[in-house]
């Protein structure tokens, strides 16, 4: 039998970021594990993620090495294969 990939999945936040926190309870509550990685703390990662979306909003999900911005549901849902 195939054993099920987990998908690697990155979350940038910010500290005071309501739909942010509502994005990690979401992924939380269907048990997908995920790395968070706060803009705020990390100016690094803060200019990787405008280099990769051309943005500096959040939150932004790499799911897969593929990049969801902001709490679009239907496309997380999508591309985690949650129904």
């Amino acid at each position: 039998m195939e054993k099920k990939r987990t998908p690697k999945v990155v979350i940038f936040t910010t500290s005071s970021c309501p739909w942010c926190r509502k994005t990690k309870e979401y992924l939380k509550a269907h048990k997908i594990p995920f790395k968070e990685v706060n803009v705020q703390r990390n100016p690094s990662a803060a200019r990787d993620l405008v280099r990769m979306t051309g943005q500096t909003g959040v939150p932004v999900l790499l799911i897969n090495n593929r990049p969801v911005v902001g709490f679009n549901k239907p496309m997380i849902d999508r591309l985690l294969g949650i129904k």
